[in-house]
């Protein structure tokens, strides 16, 4: 399990001992789950299945069914890379039967938790199963680990999930194996669909620019330019500099949105509007973003294939391409000008 912590900042003294409560509370909270009252588990009580984002849960629950019982830690639009894990979040791992996180360092600041409970009971983290030839870098050999933004690719992550339930309900294996191999055909059917929306988009505006760089599979896998005003992990911030290359891009390709997301503050895609009408090419922001955490329950955008469709429908609408014909697709968000340009823009 080789979860190092990158995007973590400096731990301070207050940080350790914060890690140092938590784990206190996770081994009570595992004392207690293990003993109880001194009764036998229940048969027929569902396996409960900690996943650490929405994404993960998804996951789970399209595989396991009503056969597991799947609790998410982060809720929809939560930011992974700057979660900061609560007592709350140790208890619910301790008493888990099985934790599943996506990996490749997605977590941050819970990658620490986790490694801890990893010793105790199993703990699996579903994206490390695609290829490393398929990975894409984020920094110095560091994989950037936004995977499930090419559905194709994100198909590597239902065996291990397959496995791990069946560990847990030896009994539903034959009825997870099915789940998964469904799963499989929908995830590369709307890969397909996907494709073939973006490429209604003209070429020279077929550029994607978002609050942070989590779309580059995205990118790689339908076609289009990712540009983000942050690095992959939110921890970093959009320097000046960054901010008027973005706006030297967007008034030379005359690309006419930009996109901000459900999970990261938007001033810095704010400002790259601004900047840009100051130079007399409008730019709106085309609309919210599904990136790290899908949507809540009725935003239409609740399982990772709808929140793709959502994102295509808003990203093809804004950039001047052909609305999907599919009744699955989440209707375009209003795009929403920005007007006044904005200091950070004109700075010398």
């Amino acid at each position: 399990m080789d979860q190092k912590k990158v995007f973590e900042c400096p731990q301070t003294v207050c940080d350790a001992l914060f890690f140092q409560k938590i784990v206190v509370v996770s081994v009570a909270a595992a004392a207690l789950a293990a003993g109880g009252c001194g009764g036998a588990v229940d048969v027929n009580q569902r396996p409960t299945v900690v996943a650490t984002t929405t994404i993960v849960a998804d996951l789970a629950r399209q595989i396991g069914g009503d056969q597991v019982e799947v609790v998410s830690l982060m809720g929809p639009g939560i930011d992974p890379h700057s979660y900061r894990p609560t007592p709350r979040d140790a208890d619910r791992l301790a008493r888990a039967d099985l934790v599943l996180a996506s990996g490749l360092h997605l977590e941050g600041k819970l990658g620490e938790l986790l490694e801890r409970m990893g010793r105790r009971k199993p703990v699996v983290f579903v994206a490390e199963a695609v290829a490393g030839a398929a990975r894409l870098d984020a920094a110095a050999g560091i994989p950037d680990p936004h995977v499930w933004f090419d559905l194709s690719l994100w198909t590597a992550c239902i065996d291990p999930t397959v496995v791990a339930l069946a560990e847990q309900v030896p009994e539903a294996e034959e009825a997870f194996t099915a789940a998964g191999d469904r799963y499989r055909e929908i995830l590369l059917a709307a890969h397909e669909e996907v494709k073939a929306a973006v490429a209604t988009i003209a070429p020279q505006q077929r550029v994607l620019v978002t609050a942070h760089d989590a779309f580059r599979y995205f990118g790689r896998a339908y076609g289009i330019e990712v540009v983000g005003v942050q690095g992959v992990s939110t921890e970093s911030e959009a320097g000046l500099a960054d901010i008027n290359r973005l706006v030297d891009l967007l008034v030379e390709r005359k690309v006419p949105a930009v996109f901000v997301e459900t999970s990261v503050p938007d001033r810095s895609v704010k400002a790259i509007c601004e900047g840009a009408a100051a130079r007399g090419h409008e730019v709106t922001t085309g609309g919210r973003l599904y990136s790290d955490a899908l949507g809540e329950s009725g935003s239409g955008a609740e399982t990772l294939e709808s929140a793709i469709r959502a994102n295509v429908a808003v990203i093809v609408e804004a950039l001047g391409g052909a609305a999907a014909d599919s009744g699955d697709a989440v209707q375009p968000q209003a795009a929403e000008p920005v007007n006044a340009p904005g200091d950070i823009a004109n700075a010398p």
